[in-house]
């Protein structure tokens, strides 16, 4: 053996291997939180930016917000399943598939036509405050959890924010509601976006 050279065992190839692939896993995991993250924040920002000029414009951008999100959650969560905790990613996949039923059943308000649609903005207020009061309580209990993850208080202000906002929303009245409802929405959404981007990302650390 020529000196110098260097003679690695088996078992250490292996592991090497395996830990490549782990880091691989890792990386492809977080890489999807981050993108979830993004389209939060980017459906957050239309809703904030969307001009509210009808009330049919507000119910399909709110649609179509929660639809989104909610199929990009159960995509993200079902994907990162064996790395999250059991709890954790039920829950999460409950506040999706509430985004994703509210969602639908907003298109099918809309459906109905412009008017019967303007008429259903209480309806739509309940709903979207449920939403927003289970995914607060959720997101909260879920980061007090992981205090030991870098960015959890991301995950608690994600939670007392979207927990507030559904408050709001199930207590102000109809006329109020309807020219603010984007901007409600738009805010919680941002807020998710960091939440995603910042605390649960992490659950996937960097392997060197």
């Amino acid at each position: 053996m020529p000196s110098g050279a260097t003679f690695n065992p088996p078992d250490d190839e292996s592991g090497a291997v395996h830990q490549g692939r782990r880091a691989e896993e890792e990386g492809r995991l977080r890489g999807l939180t981050q993108a979830e993250g993004i389209v939060m924040i980017v459906l957050g920002l239309l809703a904030l930016g969307f001009p509210v000029v009808a009330s049919a414009s507000v119910t399909l951008m709110v649609a179509i917000a929660f639809l989104v999100g909610g199929i990009v959650g159960w995509i993200d969560n079902i994907s990162r399943a064996r790395r999250l905790g059991r709890w954790h990613c039920f829950w999460r996949l409950v506040v999706s598939t509430l985004f994703l039923v509210t969602g639908l059943w907003v298109l099918l308000q809309f459906k109905a036509g412009i008017v019967p649609a303007a008429f259903q903005v209480k309806a739509l207020a309940t709903a979207i405050g449920i939403v927003f009061l289970a995914e607060g309580v959720v997101t909260a209990i879920l980061s007090l959890s992981h205090r030991s993850t870098r960015g959890w208080g991301w995950g608690l202000a994600n939670g007392i924010v979207t927990l507030v906002l559904g408050v709001l929303i199930l207590s102000m009245s109809p006329a109020g509601l309807l020219s603010v409802i984007g901007i409600l929405v738009g805010i919680s959404f941002v807020f998710s976006g960091f939440d995603l981007l910042a605390f649960s990302s992490r659950f996937h650390p960097r392997i060197e």
